[in-house]
């Protein structure tokens, strides 16, 4: 049998745009000073800014903490098949 994690529902709390709590992560699909690509409950996540790292990253919990000056935060609802596009393009 599979080990079942405990997850949380989606949330997303920022600070003066320069830090993010967040609940419902599924997994850190790429990561960088300048983007982190997640996947949560409710599709990717691309959050886009300067400076950029985590803080604390529990994905048993489904809670990620990340820190840096942040431009832009974009949703896709995108299959799992689309991730690799997805990326490309916000990545451009």
């Amino acid at each position: 049998m599979a080990e079942e994690r405990k997850r949380s529902r989606h949330t997303v709390s920022m600070e003066e745009r320069e830090r993010i709590r967040m609940g419902g992560v599924l997994e850190v699909l790429s990561f960088d000073e300048e983007g982190i690509m997640l996947e949560t409950d409710c599709g990717l996540m691309m959050i886009k800014g300067t400076g950029i790292h985590m803080g604390k990253l529990d994905l048993d919990a489904g809670e990620v903490t990340i820190e840096g000056l942040f431009d832009s935060i974009t949703y896709s609802d995108g299959t799992l098949g689309e991730k690799h596009s997805f990326l490309g393009k916000l990545f451009r």
